[in-house]
């Protein structure tokens, strides 16, 4: 640890402690220092110190215990104490001077500009006129200009400090919301795949479990396969929700990769096992797309096969891709009832359609859907944008 981390260390302890434990520690140091030239020698030619020696010490001292209070009215009353010392003819040849610099710091510190530069400007004058000699006024004030002066600097130390602490507070404030609006989309996020997850999952397991009392007489081998399609959907349902919530709870859970759109002729073949058929077809030529597209283009192809089971009353459904040099445009198209729509865009109401149009608009896509106009049923319309090379 560096010598400069150490003295940080140590300011940043004694600026904890509380002020009238440090200025009281201070005042005793100056008061003994003061005290020293008289305690030290028991006086001058077998006499004792004059006893007015050590009052005039003693009470130029006592004062800075308030110094941080009132540092005007400290250095005022150490300066004009301290220049009573030498009234008395017997007493030691010291200046008594450390009280006087000490709250003279504390004044340009803490007092404001008129009032410090003031008082600055006063002691200097005083101090020429009272002292005698050229060399003690020399020497005397370029202690005072020295502890002015080192006042300043803590003054400048102690606001850039304080700039810096509230520069450090408002960067945390910020990280905090930042991060308290990342868990919000990230929230959203999790809702979406809940949704999609489960309300894809029951729907084909709600058509399958209709389906499969009609046709267990008629057709057992079709109900034996609407059987096993309703428990390879529970478990996909499954496996993908504890994959989520594995996540959520920061366990080692399987990190199973996202579904994509080379995912889009099992999701087909799936939905298939329901009666309703679905066909998948690709014009173009694929081009590289970014993960969160790839993502959002099964979940969109997802939602809406899913709505086509619970809603349309189709026999059909497709799905088809076109490449185009900068776009993806994604069609799911079915030949049931259609749905009613308010205005521009998607039709109103329901989960499903609002989350389309959510995962379309975070990729930089768009999302329409509506009924057909070549024919019955209802069409989603996705474009997505594709990877920059």
């Amino acid at each position: 640890m560096s010598d400069l981390s150490l003295i940080d260390i140590l300011r940043r302890r004694i600026r904890a402690l509380p002020h009238l434990w440090v200025d009281g520690a201070l005042t005793a140091v100056i008061l003994i220092a003061q005290l020293w030239p008289l305690l030290s020698d028991n006086g001058q030619d077998g006499q004792p110190w004059d006893l007015w020696g050590y009052l005039v010490v003693i009470l130029a001292s006592l004062p800075l215990i308030w110094r941080r209070r009132a540092p005007i009215t400290v250095l005022i009353t150490s300066l004009c104490t301290g220049a009573l010392y030498d009234l008395a003819d017997h007493v030691a040849r010291q200046p008594i001077w450390y009280g006087g610099l000490v709250a003279l710091y504390t004044v340009a510190a803490y007092s404001g500009t008129w009032q410090r530069i003031t008082v600055f400007a006063m002691t200097i004058a005083g101090g020429l006129l009272l002292v005698g000699s050229s060399e003690t006024a020399l020497r005397g004030t370029v202690l005072f200009v020295a502890a002015y002066a080192i006042g300043r600097a803590s003054a400048t130390s102690r606001a850039h400090a304080a700039a810096l602490e509230e520069r450090a507070e408002r960067l945390e404030r910020e990280r905090q919301v930042e991060a308290e609006r990342a868990a919000e989309h990230e929230r959203a996020r999790i809702a979406r795949d809940m949704h999609d997850i489960l309300a894809h999952a029951v729907s084909l397991m709600v058509v399958q479990a209709e389906a499969g009392p009609v046709v267990v007489r008629s057709n057992p081998a079709r109900a034996e396969a609407a059987f096993d399609a309703i428990a390879a959907a529970g478990r996909d349902a499954m496996m993908q929700l504890r994959r989520m919530l594995g996540v959520l709870k920061d366990e080692e859970a399987p990190r199973a990769p996202q579904p994509t759109i080379d995912d889009l002729p099992a999701l087909a073949d799936q939905v298939s096992h329901t009666g309703l058929r679905v066909g998948f077809a690709s014009a173009g030529r694929p081009r590289p797309v970014s993960p969160d597209c790839a993502v959002a283009a099964y979940r969109v192809t997802q939602e809406a096969l899913t709505n086509i089971v619970k809603h349309a009353g189709a026999n059909h459904a497709d799905i088809r891709l076109t490449w185009e040099d900068d776009t993806l445009l994604l069609d799911i198209t079915d030949d049931g009832r259609g749905r009613a729509i308010d205005g521009p865009g998607l039709p109103s109401g329901g989960h499903g359609l609002i989350g389309i149009r959510e995962r379309a608009a975070a990729c930089g896509g768009t999302a329409v859907a509506g009924r057909r106009t070549d024919g019955p049923g209802f069409q989603v319309s996705v474009r997505l944008p594709l990877a920059q090379a």
